[in-house]
């Protein structure tokens, strides 16, 4: 079946990058193979880090298809174009199906891109991850590779106005190596592998990032425990309506 949106939106999308002048990182983009299935595995900072995340791949020539809520597939302007890139909707009252509708796509050779942390980060640093991620990896028998994406949230993110005309944004995109499921006899196991993987990117990214914080009133974008006003895990756990997470014992 021909693609006959995909396409347009990239061009459309590296548009965008072009008149706001951003200044795109990427690395690892070798990792993502040319041919056969994949699990791009992302952590989640900004409402447009499927862009970001996509373009790691454009290098290896592969269109990724995202694993979007439901709602995004419904909406009157957004819905056609996901649908039209054959992007999986998720319903996550009843996530079987979507599911396997992943893991037949990663069986047919596509490049399925995920965000296992399953909602935007609002402290900035890797949440707590979905088993779904490696068990559709384990089930298809491809690899997963971690990806880690900064400065996205600096244009669009939960809780904070969208600022599109931002010029000169630094964006990073670090591409991990494959893991492979064959290594691990649990999902768990593996589950730990990939944040370890990822956690350690987010950190890289973080840390060689170009930019810091014009001011007070800038420090929002940069996580707590390197000084920024970003709340902290603890606080973002609050914000998105869940139980604090229990005080560490002695």
């Amino acid at each position: 079946m021909p693609e006959l949106v995909y396409p347009p939106v990239i061009a459309a999308a590296k548009t965008m990058f072009r008149v706001l002048d951003l200044r795109i990182t990427m690395e690892g983009v070798h990792h993502v193979p040319r041919a056969g299935g994949a699990v791009l595995a992302a952590n989640h900072v900004s409402y447009l880090d499927f862009i970001f995340c996509g373009l790691g791949a454009q290098e290896s020539k592969r269109l990724v298809r995202f694993m979007a809520k439901e709602s995004v597939f419904t909406h009157k302007v957004s819905g056609p174009l996901m649908r039209g890139m054959r992007h999986i909707s998720v319903n996550r009252d009843a996530g079987t199906g979507s599911y396997n509708q992943a893991v037949d796509a990663l069986r047919r050779g596509e490049v399925v891109g995920v965000f296992p942390e399953a909602t935007i980060s609002r402290s900035f640093t890797v949440k707590s991850l979905k088993t779904g991620t490696v068990r559709m990896a384990k089930d298809a028998g491809v690899p997963v590779l971690p990806v880690a994406l900064w400065g996205g949230q600096r244009l669009w993110t939960k809780g904070r106005p969208r600022t599109l005309t931002r010029r000169h944004v630094p964006i990073t995109i670090l591409i991990g190596e494959p893991i492979d499921p064959a290594a691990y006899q649990y999902a768990g196991k593996m589950n730990a592998e990939l944040k370890a993987r990822l956690v350690a990117l987010v950190d890289r990214a973080q840390r060689e990032y170009p930019e810091q914080p014009s001011g007070p009133d800038d420090a929002w974008w940069l996580p707590a425990h390197l000084g920024g006003t970003a709340p902290t895990p603890e606080e973002a756990d609050i914000l998105d309506g869940k139980s604090p997470r229990p005080a560490p014992t002695a």
